[in-house]
């Protein structure tokens, strides 16, 4: 009987890929395909990805997920845990890490668009959904009827990082969400966090928006350190708007971008420029942060920072990651030229991902 369980162990051990070991990163992020949708992503995986030599996929699950610590959390078009780890073992397999990102902090409210990309109305996400005293913003109401911008100019509400049961909450997600993927890594976003340090706030008014900012990342590194995995954030709000001239979207006007001196220099950047090639990631890099350059869908900026990332040959230059903003779905049928009915720039993501393949197949 022992014989035949040991048996059984070793199976199930050889059964789940580890995640590869990456030395040089070309990633793509993709949005979680909906339950009926699986076998179309993996398809595309084997067929397109891996020929392709992308080696990490950033995995948007964000609240997409069944969880069973907050099932009151979940999003529509949930993934099961089964359903996420038939995904993780068959890119493993390919030599293809899937690392989880979730939004914490900022974009806690979206925007809900048409089949061509026009915002028509605006949407709470779980989080704020189900625990309204978290809102870093309650006076902020969300129209029903959304047009875009509206008076201030945004729609990314935040949850309030010192409110004393939002992490209790947050990081059994976190907790649930690195132990179903069996990452190395987790992305929990952190990008135009806009609303932080409100006036009208009784915990954070008055307080520093830089260490605000830096408080959160480091508390959730911190977290994930003692599970030995390690955090990306994109790194916008690291960075002076008003100096570098990139503004309040590619860059901090609201005073976080001190937070750059204040995380831990262990949490990875993932450096997004989408309209103009700029050398933020050498920043980065002289602050002594690991970087990695990611554009969208403008393919002369995606080849500038190719370009920029091949000449830097420093360490902390991990390579580079397209991101694509669209369903998985229909960034799939557009690679294969089926009619879907989007906007021009989403189709350019396609334009983009395919010159950054054939640059790197080339070398």
């Amino acid at each position: 009987m022992k014989k035949y369980l040991n048996l059984i162990i070793i199976s199930l051990i050889f059964s789940c890929a580890s995640p590869p070991d990456i030395k040089e990163i070309k990633g793509i992020t993709l949005k979680a395909p909906k339950p009926e949708n699986i076998e179309k992503f993996l398809n595309f995986v084997t067929d397109v990805l891996d020929p392709d030599e992308i080696n990490t996929i950033i995995f948007r699950i964000g609240w997409n997920y069944e969880f069973s610590s907050h099932p009151e959390l979940i999003d529509e078009d949930a993934l099961s845990k089964a359903e996420v780890k038939k995904i993780v073992k068959h890119c493993n397999s390919l030599g293809i890490q899937v690392i989880p990102q979730i939004n914490l902090l900022g974009h806690q409210s979206t925007l809900i668009r048409d089949q061509n990309g026009i915002a028509i109305k605006t949407k709470l996400r779980p989080l704020l959904a189900n625990y309204p005293e978290f809102d870093e913003t309650p006076e902020i109401k969300l129209p029903e009827n959304y047009k875009w911008p509206n008076e201030d100019g945004l729609y990314t509400k935040s949850y309030c990082p010192l409110h004393p049961d939002v992490h209790e909450i947050v990081l059994a997600i976190v907790d649930e969400l690195i132990n179903v993927f069996g990452s190395k890594y987790f992305h929990a976003g952190m990008d135009e966090v806009f609303y932080i340090g409100n006036d009208n706030c009784s915990r954070c008014s008055g307080k520093s928006k830089a260490k605000l900012f830096a408080d959160e990342v480091n508390l959730v590194n911190s977290f994930l350190k003692e599970k030995n995995v390690e955090l990306m954030i994109w790194g916008d709000r690291m960075i002076d708007g008003f100096e570098t001239g990139l503004g309040m979207w590619e860059a901090s006007e609201n005073n976080t971008h001190g937070s750059v001196d204040l995380i831990d220099k262990n949490v990875i950047v993932t450096d997004w420029h989408y309209r103009t090639v700029t050398n933020t990631h050498d920043y980065f890099i002289k602050k002594g942060f690991r970087v990695i350059t990611c554009p969208w869908n403008v393919t002369d900026v995606a080849v500038g920072n190719y370009e920029n990332y091949k000449k830097n040959n420093s360490d902390l230059y991990l390579g580079l990651l397209q991101t694509v903003w669209m369903p998985s779905e229909d960034f799939i049928d557009l690679y294969y030229d089926r009619p879907v009915d989007v906007v021009e720039r989403r189709r350019r993501s396609i334009d983009t991902y395919k010159k950054l393949v054939s640059l790197w197949k080339s070398e």
